[in-house]
Order: C-alpha cells, then structure tokens, then sequence
C-alpha cells in the first residue's frame, strides 16, 4: 500500500505542469519534466498509466515542436519502465520516430553526397551543418536537421514502448507499417548503434504462431510465441513445453526448470546456467535455421512459419537466459495437428538426414573405411564452439533516393494496443573456465558409444558499445543547436513530411 499520498499529490501536479508548459511552450518546461522523472518511481503503477492517459493527445499535438515532442516521448518511455502500460502513446512515439527518422535518415544520405565524414552527433548538430545538407535537400534541410536532432531520442524512447507486449501486438497487425519502420531504422542502426536493439525488437514483433513438426515422434503442433529474442530461448521453451509426461511426451530429454524459467521471466540459475540442446532447427523450407537466428527467420511455408524438430547432428549447449532480460518470454501450445493433419505437412518436407549442422562431420559410409573419431571429446568438447548457424538476415538498406517524400506517416495511426536497456549478450564460455554444476545427461547410450559432452554453442554478436545509465535517453534535455532557429523549442512551422490528421 502507498502511504504517502503527500507523493503521489505533488506528482500529479507535476505531471499536470509537464502538460501545461508542453502546450505552451513555455521555458520553464524542462522543470516539469525532471520533477515528473523524480517522482516516478515513487508513485503507483496505477497513477503512471493515469498519466500516459493524459499524455497521449498533447504529445500528438505537439509534434510540430520537435524538441519538446522528442522530450515527452522520452519521459513516455520512463513511465513504461517504471510499469505504466505504453497504450496509445506508445504507438504514436512509432508514427514520430516514423516520420522524424525518415528525416534523419535523408540527412545522413545527403551528408554523404556533400563530402561524407563523421557525422555530427545528434545532440550537437548546428546550422552549419544544416547548410551543408542544404545542397542537396533545398528548403527540406531544416526538417532533416532536425530529424537527426531528434533521432536518438526517439529511438530510446521507442525500444522502452516496444518492451509493451500490447504495442508489439498491434505493430504486428499492420505489416506495411512495420515495414516502412523496419527499413528506417536499419539505415539509421548503421550509424548510431542504439537503432540496432530497436531494430531486433521490430523482428520480435514480427512473429506471433508457429507450425513445429517434430521429426521423432510425425506430430506437429502450433504454438503462440512472445517476447523471444532469439532461437536460444525458443529452443529452450519448445523443449519445457514438448518432452516427456510434463510436455506433450515428445521423446527427448526434460530441460531443467531452472533454464526454463530463466527463459520466461525470472534470472539465470548460476547453479544450472548452461542448458543443454534436444535438436537441430531446421526450416519447413529444407534450410537450416539454428539458434543463433532470431523466430523471424523461420521460413513461411503455405502462409504458416514451418520449424521442424530434427534428431541433433551435433551435440550444443548455452548459457541460460533472454537476449533482452527487461522483456519476459512466453511460449504456449495451442493445439495439436491432427493425423491427416500431420501427414499432409510432412509430405512437403525435406527427407530426413538431408539437412545437418554447418559444423556437424560427414556421414560415415562402409566403404569409406573407419570413420574418423569426433574433433573433441570430454571437457574440450563442452567447451569447444558450436552451433553457428546462420545469423539473423539483415534488412536491405533503404533506396538510394532518400529525399523522396516518406511513406505515409499514418501507417501507425489509432489503433488497439493490448526500457532503456542493452540488450543481455551472451556470455561466451572462456577457454578454461571450472565446470558448471551437472546438467540433466541425455538419454543413456552403450558403454562402447562415447557421446562428446555438449558444446556451447558461441551467439556470434558484436559487443555494443557503452551507453549512458540514465534509461531511456540521457541527457534528458539537449543543448539547443546552435544557430538553427532562435525559438529555445526548435519548432518550425512548416514540415517536411506532413504529419498525419493535420
């Protein structure tokens, strides 16, 4: 129970004065703004989706004001991670970062036509550079001036909204629109390495059902996923929610709960961190798929993406976990395919055994002569490199006239809907590190047929650059451009592109 009411009065008022000045413009702004932020995490769950109630209608009028749009989105954003749903505001912090990233990214294409080099940082372009790009863009500079300006912040506060499962949801629903957002924000990921997360979020957004055929058993089922940032943790929870009495009693070994909680929403057991694989991942297409790719990659198959459960060609393991530990996975059956069902499926499939791990050995054949004996065994093989499949496909970059007008900004408009953190890299497995606590061994085998230990299979992902701790978007409120426009919220009366309803 809150008992401070005192607390949750003076934030309302302040939130009260966020809105007030936002809508007027007026200089002591910024106050309000940091008063809010203060109290926040403070105040009730319930108050802070009362405030993003309030908020949504004043951050849609006051685009046209680009900084003081962009410094609501983020406050937006910090609410979500305090706990407020992100609800309509959510969707319209994706329209802006829509339309003022389609700005930014023709700033970046006309700062290349005009003699490339470093690009000025965000938060400290000038009107100099804007009568550089000037050359190329004419009277559409300003606007692209100041998308860059406001590029980061909005795309800080955009991965906070994309964390709501509720805006992923309705994200999904319109696939034009998520298109048009994808492509912006992977040309903008290719200079500021902040897109880049936000860029892996659209992908989850992405998927919502699978078809899963299992090669052992000739059942197939379909599941409902969320929140999975890559196949690591799919692999785990298919294997929680499929093997044995406790699953669907598909054969196999039971994961240990512990990885499958780790996988949900709770940490990594250090006692049971590396888990263990049941399969390889193989696309309905006949083309390997593997862990390290993300469920987007799974191949669509007659409208439905296809995953089949294959017998493992190499054994592989990893640390337990979620790619993006603020955003709780969620895995769930939906219903079993039927004999004919499953009959139907698989006589679209590849032949069994025709698609092995990249790194699996070849098939020994008699007149080969002995086989060769597997590259590791024991404790060189649990920590030898493994399961390096193919990374997820990168987005194509955007066409090369970028100073077309954008496509239509309303794409994300009203809509149903149900922070800042790096995302969690993997720890990769040192060369000789102590053993990890024992694991539940897979199924027995002849004493004469010795297995290798499972290997971790490395995520080949760069490591991200250090980023400031003050989430999402810090500092809160930029220096103004120097010499860009007199007016201290930087807010043209003219836009290029137009927002949308206007």
């Amino acid at each position: 129970m809150w008992k401070d009411f005192g607390v949750t009065e003076e934030f309302r008022s302040a939130f009260q004065r966020v809105l007030d000045t936002a809508a007027a413009q007026a200089p002591d702004f910024p106050e309000a703004v940091h008063d809010v932020f203060r109290l926040s995490t403070q105040v009730p769950h319930e108050e802070l989706g009362h405030a993003m109630e309030a908020l949504a209608p004043v951050l849609s009028d006051c685009e046209q004001a680009a900084g003081i749009a962009a410094d609501l989105s983020v406050l937006a954003g910090a609410l979500v991670e305090n706990g407020a749903p992100a609800g309509q505001v959510g969707l319209e912090v994706l329209r802006q970062l829509g339309s003022y990233g389609q700005a930014a990214v023709a700033f970046m294409h006309a700062w290349d036509k005009t003699g490339g080099g470093r690009l000025p940082e965000p938060g400290e372009v000038s009107g100099t550079q804007e009568k550089r790009v000037e050359e190329v863009l004419g009277e559409n500079a300003p606007l692209a001036t100041i998308g860059w300006w406001t590029s980061l912040r909005y795309g800080l506060a955009a991965k906070a909204m994309l964390s709501d499962t509720g805006v992923r949801a309705a994200v999904r629903a319109d696939a034009g629109a998520l298109e048009g957002l994808t492509q912006i924000v992977h040309a903008l990921s290719i200079r500021l390495h902040e897109f880049v997360e936000l860029g892996e979020l659209l992908r989850m957004a992405e998927v919502e059902y699978l078809l899963v055929l299992d090669r052992a058993s000739w059942r197939g089922f379909r599941v409902r996923v969320d929140g999975l940032g890559d196949n690591f943790q799919l692999h785990t929870l298919l294997a929680d929610a499929l093997v044995g009495k406790e699953g669907r009693r598909l054969p196999g070994t039971r994961p240990d709960p512990r990885w499958a909680a780790a996988c949900l929403d709770g940490t990594a057991d250090p006692l049971a961190d590396v888990v263990t694989g049941e399969w390889d991942l193989v696309g309905g297409n006949g083309e390997w798929v593997g862990n390290d790719a993300v469920p987007a990659d799974i191949p669509v198959v007659d409208g439905e993406r296809v995953l089949v459960l294959e017998p493992q060609s190499l054994s592989h393991s990893w640390r337990a976990g979620r790619r993006h530990p603020r955003i709780p996975g969620s895995l769930e059956v939906v219903d079993e395919l039927t004999a004919d069902e499953a009959t139907a499926w698989w006589s679209r499939m590849h032949p069994a055994g025709s698609v092995r791990h990249p790194q699996a050995p070849g098939i020994e054949r008699e007149e080969d002569g002995d086989p060769h004996p597997p590259l590791h065994f024991g404790v060189a093989a649990h920590f030898a490199e493994a399961d390096s499949g193919p990374i997820s496909t990168q987005f194509a970059a955007l066409p090369p006239e970028l100073t077309d007008p954008p496509a239509d900004p309303d794409a994300f408009g009203p809509g149903p809907f149900g922070a800042h953190t790096e995302p969690a890299e993997p720890e990769e497995l040192d060369d000789d590190p102590p053993l990890p606590e024992p694991v539940p061994a897979p199924a027995a085998r002849s004493a004469t047929e010795p297995e290798p230990a499972p290997e971790p299979a490395a995520r080949n992902v760069p490591e991200p650059e250090p980023e400031p701790q003050d989430a999402p978007g810090a500092p809160l409120l930029p220096p103004l451009p120097k010499g860009v426009a007199d007016s201290w919220s930087w807010a043209p009366s003219w836009r290029w592109p137009q927002p949308p309803g206007r």
